[in-house]
């Protein structure tokens, strides 16, 4: 059965961090596209970054690309969203998923889906 997990979602300050992971159970990442996206209550999902898993090839929604990054752990099958300078509006639930197109940040283009993890910034 082929499964994402995401977790390390939580409460955090106005200009703190958390990082989130993505793990897959079921199958291997080798050729896909990992997206993390999210979604705020009331808002459409949009997507924040993706990471092409055979090279590491790295992309980013304007508004996060200096403060978050995706990257990912072979020996793990996990890909990581580290989440820096963190803003009231950053909070959301974030999903990865596992999708067929390189760089590319549209949910439909994504098969594959976890939960999500909530993220709340706060102070």
């Amino acid at each position: 059965q082929v499964q994402l997990v995401e977790s390390g979602g939580g409460l955090v300050q106005p200009g703190g961090s958390l990082r989130l992971s993505c793990v897959a159970s079921g199958f291997t990442f080798r050729n896909d596209n990992i997206g993390w996206f999210r979604q705020a209550p009331g808002k459409e999902r949009e997507g924040v970054s993706t990471i092409k898993y055979s090279t590491g090839t790295t992309y980013y929604e304007d508004s996060v690309k200096v403060r978050f990054t995706i990257s990912r752990d072979n020996a793990k099958n996990t890909v990581y969203l580290q989440m820096n300078s963190l803003k009231p509006e950053d909070p959301a639930v974030y999903y990865c998923a596992s999708g067929r197109a390189e760089g590319v940040l549209l949910d439909w283009w994504y098969d594959y889906w976890g939960q999500g993890t909530q993220v709340t910034v706060s102070s």
